[in-house]
């Protein structure tokens, strides 16, 4: 391992301690119950007023002028006042600020992906975070800005007080503040979303008149049923407070999306769909609605309809700003839509690209096999589940397939032989007996179908100049290294390996230490069989910034390498690193259990 220099290490601590005074990793927070939404109806009503602004200095110094285009990571304010019953405001204004970052033409991570990133590092969702947590978290995701607050109500006016804080250079920008009656909530916090951009950017074209234009008003009693229900814990609490949003402020897109979501989340298409088809084209859900109208209508057994879906959402993704851009998680679905149409050749079209964007995934050789044996083609099945099975060799059904489909291609001694190891592998009970025939409806009970895409790569695969040109800032960035590593990251996840490459040596030509370029030029090299590259990379990458995900993927990496020894050393210094790390405490696991080494548990970098 190439350790960090010790000046490093103390120019991190100086800076550090200036930055951030309180480095603690994460605080738990008491929870306490929440009233229903009753409790604020008082205050319905459009927002309008006015309140006072005000703006402390600053406990660092972050260069004005500079853009404040990027990628954007916000958490809850915490409400720092003795009123428990606008706990929920907390994520509101989490809420309130992702969504007028992205009115703004800015990329930002959604709630859900916050969530989900905070549970892959085992910290509980209502922990209190130190602004340290808050950038390790940020770093990791490769964001540009974290935004974070607090907020008080004492009864008669709320403050909201918000901070910006840049990533790399890490730069803890002016606080600001607005104060005002409660039912102003909407006009304050977009006031000082509008200051946090307009202050700290010289150069935004936005008077405070056109910012707010951006952005939907809505009551204030229909916004707190929106939040109670993103943050309920149960479906039918969910529902209800989602539903009474709608029926406040039935042309608000979000509830309608969530309505629809919830109701997919149960597997309940046929309530979905109606809440799904009113997400407008021009609504940057659009794309996350229009996949999972397509898996709804897969599960209703609708495939032409399932086919347009997919189709469609392919033909905006290829015509989005990183053309060319294909998702393996569509190119599936869409190959099942077709596969059941008995569109064969095309079908194995998409599965074949799905499969060589995404050289770990099994499921893509799987359907492959499937359909394989609805053409009568047993032994081209039979090597699509041997494929299957070099790729994830711990699923047992993927070697049952395998076993059947060699029997069916009269293989007897070779599937007696796959038998044995299987059952070597997963014990007398592991691997069931199958027995298939070619039809369709036969097989279509285990096609595997991907249920979730990642929202937030499909949205920033959508954000273009179109967006930004709607606030009249730069078109693109172009010359700048986080340009040159997000379109990297784009022709990456497309399966453009040759372009991304090229993409993250430029980022590095400019800023030799970016720990995610050379990050991306390690999952190059290891889908390029190249381990040795991957390792150095890596390497590389760590020299830059410590890394909890970073030294994970090098375990693996030196696992597919069999040098386990190497391995568990990795691991174990991930979880020092982040000790409830959910991959890495997996990882560990199956090397303590004496697992092969070249069949670890599926899992690679972002």
């Amino acid at each position: 391992m190439v350790p960090r220099s010790y000046t490093h290490e103390i120019l991190i601590a100086v800076v550090a301690s200036l930055l951030f005074p309180t480095w603690n990793y994460c605080s738990p927070q008491s929870a306490q119950a929440w009233p229903n939404a009753s409790s604020s109806r008082s205050a319905a009503g459009n927002a309008a007023g006015a309140g006072s602004s005000g703006t402390s200095s600053s406990t660092a110094t972050a260069s004005k002028g500079g853009s404040l285009h990027g990628i954007y990571l916000v958490f809850p304010f915490q409400n720092s006042g003795p009123a428990s019953r606008l706990d929920w405001l907390s994520e509101g204004l989490e809420e309130l600020t992702i969504q007028g970052l992205s009115s703004a033409g800015e990329q930002v991570y959604s709630h859900s992906w916050r969530l989900g990133e905070l549970e892959r590092y085992g910290i509980p969702t209502t922990a209190k975070l130190s602004r340290a947590t808050m950038l390790h978290v940020a770093e990791d995701l490769d964001a540009d800005f974290v935004v974070f607050g607090s907020f008080n109500y004492d009864g008669k006016n709320l403050t909201i007080d918000s901070r910006l804080l840049r990533v790399n250079p890490a730069a803890l920008l002016p606080p600001l503040h607005e104060s005002g009656p409660l039912e102003t909530v909407m006009d304050l916090h977009t006031r000082l979303m509008w200051r946090m951009m307009s202050e700290n950017d010289h150069a935004y074209p936005l008077s405070l008149t056109e910012f707010s234009q951006l952005h939907k008003t809505v009551r204030l009693d229909a916004f707190e049923h929106y939040i109670r229900g993103l943050i309920a814990n149960d479906d039918e609490t969910r529902v209800r407070e989602l539903r009474e949003a709608v029926h406040l402020e039935p042309e608000w897109v979000e509830p309608n999306y969530a309505l629809g979501e919830a109701y997919f989340t149960k597997r309940d298409c046929a309530s979905a769909l109606p809440w799904f088809a009113k997400v407008p084209k021009t609504h940057d859900r659009y794309l996350e609605s229009l996949f999972s109208v397509g898996v709804c209508r897969l599960s209703m057994n609708q495939p032409d309809q399932a086919e347009e879906a997919f189709a469609m959402l392919q033909t905006l993704l290829r015509g989005s700003s990183a053309p060319g851009v294909d998702f393996p998680e569509v190119l599936n679905n869409l190959a099942i839509a077709k596969a059941r149409q008995n569109k064969f050749p095309a079908a194995q079209e998409d599965l074949k690209r799905a499969s060589a964007l995404d050289p770990d995934e099994d499921d893509y050789p799987f359907n492959l096999g499937l359909i394989a044996m609805q053409q009568g083609d047993f032994s081209g099945a039979a090597a699509q589940f041997r494929e299957a099975s070099h790729r994830e060799p711990d699923i047992p059904e993927d070697r049952a397939l395998l076993v059947a489909a060699l029997e069916k291609a009269g293989k007897q001694e070779e599937a007696d032989q796959e038998r044995n190891a299987a059952l070597e592998a997963f014990g007398p009970n592991g691997v069931a007996t199958t027995h298939l025939d070619a039809k369709n409806d036969s097989l279509m009970h285990i096609e595997r179908v991907t249920t979730e895409i990642d929202p937030d790569t499909l949205r920033f695969e959508m954000e273009s100049a179109e967006a930004r040109a709607a606030t009249g800032g730069p078109q693109d960035a172009r010359d700048t290294p986080a340009a040159h590593l997000r379109r990297a990251r784009q022709q990456l996840s497309g399966g453009q390996l040759d372009a991304a490459e090229r993409e993250y040596h430029v980022t590095l030509a400019t800023d030799k230490g970016n720990a995610a370029a050379h990050l991306g030029l390690a999952e190059i090299a290891r889908r390029q069989g190249r381990l040795d590259d991957a390792v150095k990379e890596l390497l590389a990458s760590l020299e830059a910034r410590d890394s909890a995900v970073v030294r994970t993927t090098l375990a693996r990496v030196y696992l597919e390498q069999k040098k386990p020894a190497l391995a568990r050393s990795e691991v174990e210094h991930a979880l020092k690193l982040a000790p409830n790390y959910t991959e890495a405490k997996q990882l560990l696991e199956y090397l303590q259990n004496g697992k092969p080494a070249e069949a670890p548990p599926k899992g690679r970098p972002r």
